[in-house]
């Protein structure tokens, strides 16, 4: 390619929008998310009834994908600190489905608990 690079992102076409694929991550418009297989799988997973895409156990699951994954970023990028801020809030989210979850149904909360392996 001769000459400056292009600078708007629509120039680039859908580089910008599906730059790569990490295992179960893409990245697209700067983000990083998990693919339609691996979300169906975790849906499937941890669902309560069929057609259940937003009880409480889906909701976490997801959280605790998303959470795992910057966790494992933060290895690699220890002063990305934007990032951090991100990771804060989806634990945050993740502490208020769990504490309803527990007031709701200690039993399911327990389970859930023991599936994800996120108490000691």
């Amino acid at each position: 390619m001769e000459g400056p690079l292009p600078t708007s992102p629509s120039a680039y076409g859908d580089l910008v929008r599906t730059a790569a694929v990490r295992g179960f991550w893409v990245v697209r418009g700067g983000r990083v998310v998990l693919t339609k297989d691996r979300k169906t799988e975790v849906i499937g997973s941890y669902r309560t009834h069929d057609g259940d895409t937003g009880s409480p156990e889906v909701q976490v699951a997801l959280l605790s994908e998303r959470i795992n994954y910057l966790t494992d970023h933060f290895k690699a990028h220890s002063k990305d600190h934007h990032s951090r801020r991100g990771l804060l809030k989806l634990v945050g989210q993740r502490r208020r489905l769990l504490d309803y979850l527990k007031r709701k149904d200690s039993d399911r909360y327990a389970e859930l608990i023991r599936r994800l392996g996120i108490r000691k």
